[in-house]
């Protein structure tokens, strides 16, 4: 059967499971000033990230270092694209404190693709972490790395700080993963979270359905990924963020997150996270 990926004939209204309450309350506040006093972002902001309300709300947020402007044109990501200018060496030192003042127990990390660097940002990520652990040494890390395009002196030195847990996504399953990820490969992403575990952390990825892909192919993607070593995966429901990126083939019913999070157990995850609002960071201290 042909994909017919995000060719939606209209836009058809969210169904209520995909209803997320309005990012209010005191400690909503305290993150948004947090993160405005310190010239710092946000995935949550930058992402779109339907969860803002709850996490932010829950006194947490997942920080993306070097900059807001990534050098990949990925199909569904509300990230701006473009050419960075932002390469900041106090960058590391201002999310320390950052998370020192929010008192934050496990801290996410992420960040934009910088490809036009040689190391790929390696060194901004090896400092954010060490200035972390300087800082608040009993906080724990989640690193949610981009591709190094197998350049993996960058990925030893990204992973050099330490972290806890390097997560790495695959975002879709292997036959439309160009079409939502034309810069990246599948292969490569793979080989990226087993030379990870190689290195001693607990790997993690996490994928979006609603994009045209199969149960089956879903299933083959959990194979592969613990194939590759991988311990902890993420499924949840794109969202398109503009009319400008893919369109959303399906809505995801809750009962098929579901069946994925019980096949995804039997099959050997240490711990999985399915549902409609879930994102790569959404309660990300129960992978510890």
């Amino acid at each position: 059967m042909k994909k017919t990926i995000g060719l939606t004939p209209k836009r058809e209204k969210k169904p209520d499971w995909l209803k997320v309450r309005l990012p209010i309350g005191k400690d909503y506040k305290v993150v948004r000033d947090v993160v405005q006093d310190f010239n710092l972002h946000t995935i949550c902001e930058s992402g779109s990230c339907p969860n803002i309300g709850e996490c932010w709300g829950a006194g947490t947020a997942t920080f993306m270092i070097l900059g807001n402007i990534c050098t990949r044109s990925c199909a569904f990501c509300a990230v701006k694209t473009g050419r960075p200018t932002e390469y900041d060496m106090e960058e590391p030192q201002r999310v320390a404190q950052a998370i020192q003042i929010m008192k934050v127990k496990h801290a996410v990390i992420t960040s934009v693709n910088r490809d036009e660097l040689k190391d790929k940002g390696a060194e901004v990520w090896y400092q954010t972490v060490k200035a972390i652990k300087e800082l608040t040494p009993k906080t724990t890390i989640e690193t949610l790395i981009p591709d190094v395009k197998a350049k993996w002196d960058a990925l030893a030195r990204m992973v050099e700080g330490g972290q806890e847990v390097v997560s790495h996504n695959m975002e879709t399953v292997r036959s439309i993963s160009r079409l939502i990820r034309p810069q990246a490969r599948y292969d490569r992403s793979m080989e990226q979270i087993k030379r990870t575990k190689a290195l001693g952390f607990r790997t993690k990825s996490g994928i979006m359905v609603g994009l045209g892909e199969t149960k089956d192919e879903v299933f083959e993607l959990m194979d592969d990924l613990l194939a590759h070593d991988c311990d902890v995966l993420t499924i949840g429901q794109y969202l398109q963020p503009t009319k400008m990126h893919v369109g959303v083939t399906e809505f995801v019913h809750p009962d098929v997150f579901a069946e994925y999070k019980e096949v995804g157990k039997k099959k050997g995850f240490k711990y999985i996270e399915s549902g409609p609002l879930v994102r790569s960071s959404y309660h990300a201290e129960k992978c510890l």
